[in-house]
């Protein structure tokens, strides 16, 4: 979870996860799907809930790249859900994004210091998300979860101990489905 206010603007379901996942939760159930990333001003609304507006402008060419990389991470979510790694299409998808940065190493005053370059301005906000998604990886990706309600599609961490987390909000989620469970139940 990011400590970073969210911007109250953020209308989505479910925020605060780590960015890779934050931006797979730009998506979320509706009938057509909800999408927070169809323009510009719903980019920057993105940017601003996860402390990237002063370093990312919201612009034509960042929400393009911010959709490749939710695409590619999207990918690569599926992959390590249902295979437990990624598959060569997953791979590239990240490696297409991740292309677009680096980590510059330079000796600061404590020691070594890293600072993320990227090809633009528009390429930076994705290669954090990309970099972010291979880090969740990195701690395992039997945590990098979708929630278990059948019509949820948003995505979450699964950072509890014994990593058995099934809802992306139990209070939401988990409720419907034990009143589901319980409807159906009473009903026998």
């Amino acid at each position: 979870m990011t400590d970073v206010m969210p911007d109250p603007r953020d209308h989505r379901p479910l925020i605060g996860e780590p960015l890779a996942l934050d931006l797979l939760n730009t998506r979320w159930a509706g009938t057509p799907v909800n999408d927070a990333l169809t323009g510009v001003e719903q980019y920057g609304i993105w940017l601003s809930s996860n402390g990237l507006s002063g370093r990312c402008t919201a612009d034509e060419a960042g929400l393009a790249a911010i959709r490749q990389a939710r695409e590619a991470i999207e990918l690569a979510a599926q992959d390590a859900r249902e295979q437990g790694e990624l598959g060569a299409a997953a791979r590239d998808g990240l490696d297409a994004v991740l292309a677009h940065g680096r980590i510059r190493r330079t000796a600061g005053p404590g020691g070594a210091a890293d600072r993320v370059e990227a090809d633009g301005p528009e390429w930076l906000a994705p290669w954090l998300a990309a970099d972010d998604f291979l880090a969740l990886l990195g701690q395992g990706a039997h945590r990098v979860k979708q929630c278990a309600h059948e019509a949820c599609i948003l995505h979450f961490f699964d950072a509890s101990q014994n990593g058995r987390r099934r809802w992306c909000r139990m209070a939401v989620c988990g409720n419907r489905a034990k009143a589901a469970r319980h409807y159906v139940k009473a009903r026998s």
